[in-house]
């Protein structure tokens, strides 16, 4: 294929992924502790065979509906982030409680999947910036990451909890601290920008879904008790209303960049 049939090839598809706003994290941070309790209530609430092919069918539905987009919409989008969020979780909670892999072999295994990811999409595509989601090969490098993420954050999230024996609520804050220094090291110190990025975006899932379980869990696990149902219906309408902001304002669509026809942004 020639450069201008290349270029004409991947202008047909824009950005797939949101503007980075102070909103879009708050965003994230609702939907990794939506997942977390949305989980835990429906493993409660059905047979765990019924939840997984729940959490599973939903994934899968809006995996579909997002790639079949050709451009950012807030609802499918979101509606994506969420189903990953849960479904994330599914798979760390399945590996720990029914195979019983301690959390110390997850998150060290789910960590070097990441890197794996990370490296081969680097070396693929000569970038890791989400303003460069304008290919399909790049749309399933970032879906890929995003999923491993969110299983290497609740993992992470357990092991400091019960492992280490922190509890939910200073493990949230630990995470909390961990979240804001890539933030601070991108504005005072220069570090670069993507790298800071992914690391934040990581850390979001242990920081938000800590705090889930502080408000949902039980009192013996450092838990106030208040019910992951109704956490997680809590989390839902917020999201909701945080995304019909998205919708209504158009604030978090994605702007052209350079590079975002499909040159290495690094």
């Amino acid at each position: 294929m020639t450069a201008t049939g290349t270029t004409a090839r991947v202008s047909t598809l824009t950005s797939k992924v949101p503007e980075i706003t102070l909103m879009f994290w708050v965003a994230k941070l609702l939907t990794t502790g939506m997942g977390e309790t949305t989980w835990d209530a429906l493993d409660i609430a059905f047979d765990q065979g019924i939840a997984v092919a729940i959490t599973g069918t939903l994934f899968v539905a809006s995996m579909v509906i997002q790639f079949a987009r050709r451009s950012y919409g807030a609802w499918s989008y979101w509606f994506a982030i969420v189903m990953v969020s849960v479904f994330g979780t599914t798979v760390a909670d399945l590996v720990h409680n029914d195979f019983g892999v301690p959390y110390t072999v997850s998150t060290s295994v789910l960590f070097v999947l990441v890197l794996a990811v990370f490296a081969l999409w680097y070396r693929v595509e000569g970038t890791l910036s989400i303003h460069s989601i304008t290919t399909r090969r790049r749309e399933v490098f970032y879906w890929a990451a995003v999923l491993l993420t969110f299983a290497l954050g609740t993992a992470a999230g357990d092991w400091t909890a019960s492992t280490l024996h922190l509890g939910y609520l200073p493990s949230g804050i630990l995470f909390g601290v961990l979240f804001l220094l890539p933030a601070l090291a991108y504005r005072f110190l220069g570090a670069n920008a993507i790298a800071c990025f992914w690391l934040s975006y990581v850390l979001t899932r242990p920081f938000g879904a800590s705090f889930a379980d502080w408000f949902g869990g039980p009192p013996g696990r450092g838990g106030l008790a208040l019910g992951m149902d109704r956490t997680a219906i809590v989390l839902t309408v917020l999201i909701v209303a945080v995304i019909a902001y998205f919708a209504v304002t158009k604030v978090d669509r994605p702007r052209a960049v350079a590079g975002a026809s499909g040159d290495p942004v690094r």
